[in-house]
């Protein structure tokens, strides 16, 4: 009977959390923030639900490890090395900037220690990558040119919980003035962190190899808390904190080939232990200090925000990226992070915060976690205005290129060189095709130019940028760039531009096809739905419908712009149901299209053997074959005709059931209506 207060205390804070969360979600609102403020309502100063705040601390402090865990776990370090310099140059510069400048702030306003005012500076410097990633995946813009800067930001930050929890002990040393006992702190910190890492790189994999060869789900996840748990006890016996040691612990999981399976086994428990810290870390906010304080706590919050715009947004213009993603970033970035929590809750024992100092920083940080989707929000509207204002036209094309491009004459712009764009530029230029390229990302450019396309650097959904590369005399406009907002606006200025131009998006996303055909796109392409298609033909391959008819019905479904595939009911097929007929390699199956030449003739009048070397063998009609047809037998639209023959010979047999022109494209839309 002892647990029950702890297990009442733990019903209410998950009571109270399942409508936080709900909420939150309606409203667009970050998880996070609905979390931090449930806290604050049923803490010690709101409402005074929970009795025993400590024993939610403790369960509190196993959610800091499984989220540390699971955040190594999704950790790559050869996806650090692969991204590079954007991680460690922009990572780098923005940490450490943000850190000194606050520090120094921190030291003239509240008049505190230099360690402390470290403390400080490392605490504002982390932002959050919970909150900015879920808001950029709600606006669908994390393949945006700022949402790769930031991920990759957030990536390096994400990196520095561990050298920062290692500081954290040597600060607190650096306070007493102990020498020794900083040195002493320092290399008992990175001793325990080495022969983690050393030794499980080698341990980890080689129990897992051994584990999955039993074939038992659970005795593999239960290595895997196993394993996140004993090196947080590993690391706290060592004096370290619990949460470096499980964040340890996944990092060298993650580069296994067992990580991405670790990740999925144990996400469930890190979100419901993760919400149960974030809502302790709210109870701990006291209500009576923020209205007491309220210009205190919104100055700070204030400059907490302008430091962190204008710090990360001169780091991104210093990695060569236009204004305009630079300002963007720069406000996305501009939040305290929950891991500055988490290092704020390791810091409380080494008594790191003075006086109301932890009070200042937990309702400055909420506040400015709260502000971070309308931030984001008002980001590109508001870069977009000061580019203007600037008379920031992105970086100027190179004048030789300018005179290459000056020639051209329907050609094809493609804006961005992503996976999709550099394959068509490589099509276009094997077919010896006129086409640009336009691509904001400086690496992929050099790329582009290494292989051998003709690409420039620039926003391709800017006029300015497209009259350079001559949209007025281009045949095409491609947009492969899979983000939404530049996407429309490029397709509105393409179509302004040029409004006899073919402009054609390759997308990802179902719910953008309808707005970018009502401004101008000639075609939208979305990528799941073309794998479907694909897969629909082969299938139809397989039941031996004839090949025509099957363009015909793929044709169909995209002239509906895949409304077929977006809606719940599905619009009927026009395709026959045939039977088997024992079709070969050396036989076609095709369906007589109204308007073909064969309509209204018979096999001996069209000669169709010594015409084309095919030769017909039966015909279906109505699900009636006729082996072979009699000689009077003349040709319907709609019958199914078995035509034997080398592949050269089916080929030119097929144009003979097959209508042209006109005819065609009245069959077509017959067939679609």
């Amino acid at each position: 009977m002892h647990g029950l207060p702890v297990l009442r205390d733990l019903v209410i804070l998950l009571a109270v959390a399942i409508p936080v969360a709900a909420i939150a979600h309606r409203v667009r609102l970050p998880t996070v923030v609905g979390f931090l403020l449930a806290g604050v309502a049923i803490g010690p100063h709101g409402f005074a639900l929970v009795s025993r705040p400590e024993a939610v601390a403790e369960l509190a402090e196993l959610g800091v490890m499984l989220l540390l865990f699971t955040v190594g776990l999704e950790l790559s370090l050869s996806r650090i090395v692969q991204l590079g310099r954007v991680v460690l140059q922009g990572g780098a510069l923005q940490v450490g900037i943000t850190t000194l400048l606050i520090a120094s702030a921190a030291s003239l306003s509240l008049d505190v220690t230099w360690n402390r005012a470290l403390f400080y500076g490392s605490l504002v410097a982390l932002s959050s990558t919970a909150i900015v990633l879920k808001v950029y995946a709600d606006r669908l813009e994390l393949d945006t040119p700022s949402g790769r800067v930031v991920v990759s930001i957030l990536l390096f930050q994400d990196l520095c919980v561990v050298p920062l929890m290692l500081l954290l002990p040597v600060l607190a040393q650096a306070g007493s003035g102990s020498v020794e006992g900083i040195w002493s702190a320092v290399g008992k910190s990175l001793l325990v962190v080495a022969a983690l890492m050393v030794v499980g790189r080698r341990a980890i994999p080689w129990i897992l190899d051994r584990v999955v060869l039993l074939k038992n789900r659970e005795l593999f996840t239960l290595c895997i808390a196993f394993f996140g748990l004993g090196a947080a006890f590993l690391t706290a016996s060592f004096g370290l904190s619990l949460a470096l040691g499980s964040f340890l612990a996944g990092l060298v999981v993650s580069e296994s080939e067992y990580g991405l399976q670790a990740v999925s086994d144990i996400r469930p428990f890190r979100d419901t232990f993760s919400g149960i810290f974030f809502i302790s870390v709210g109870m701990l906010l006291d209500t009576g200090f923020v209205f007491s304080s309220l210009g205190l706590v919104v100055g700070n919050a204030v400059v907490i925000l302008l430091i962190k715009i204008g710090v990360a947004s001169g780091v991104v213009l210093s990695l060569r990226r236009g204004f305009r993603t630079s300002l963007t970033s720069g406000m996305s970035l501009a939040q305290v992070g929950e891991f500055s929590f988490i290092l704020a809750s390791v810091a409380a024992p080494f008594g790191l915060f003075g006086g109301n100092d932890y009070q200042l920083f937990v309702s400055s940080a909420v506040l400015t976690m709260m502000l971070t989707p309308f931030l984001i929000a008002a980001a590109g509207p508001l870069s977009e205005r000061a580019s203007r204002l600037l008379g920031d036209h992105e970086i100027p094309l190179p004048p030789p290129e300018q005179r290459a491009v000056a020639g051209l004459s329907d050609h094809a712009i493609i804006v961005g060189y992503g996976l999709s764009g550099s394959h068509l530029a490589r099509v276009l230029r094997g077919a010896g095709l006129p086409y640009v390229v336009l691509e904001q990302n400086g690496q992929l450019v050099r790329r582009g130019r290494e292989e051998g396309a003709r690409i420039l650097f620039g926003d391709g959904t800017r006029q300015e940028v497209l009259e350079q590369v001559g949209i007025a005399r281009a045949r095409v406009v491609v947009f492969a760039i899979s983000a939404p907002t530049e996407e429309r606006r490029g397709v509105a200025v393409a179509r302004r531009l040029n409004p006899l131009a073919s402009v054609l998006v390759r997308t990802r996303y179902v719910r953008a096809i309808d707005d970018l055909m009502r401004l101008g796109a000639s075609e939208v392409v979305v990528e799941e739905f073309e794998a479907t298609l694909e897969l629909f033909a082969r299938v139809l391959e397989f039941y031996e419908i004839p090949t025509n008819t099957i363009h015909r019905e793929i044709e169909a479904v995209r002239s509906e712009h895949y409304r077929m595939l977006r809606e719940d009911s599905l619009a009927a097929l026009k395709l026959d149901a045939l039977r088997h007929l024992g079709i070969h390699a050396a036989l076609d199956l095709l369906e007589v299209e109204e308007g073909a030449p064969a309509v209204g003739e018979s096999p001996a009048s069209l000669n169709l053997r010594k015409t084309t070397g095919a030769m017909v063998i039966a015909v279906v009609r109505s699900g009636k074959a006729h082996y072979p047809p009699d000689p009077g037998f003349t040709f319907f639209a709609g019958d199914a005709v078995v035509l034997v023959g080398d592949r050269g010979a089916l080929e030119k047999g097929a144009e003979v059931f097959r209508a042209s022109g006109p005819e065609r494209e009245a069959s077509e839309l017959r067939a679609g209506t």
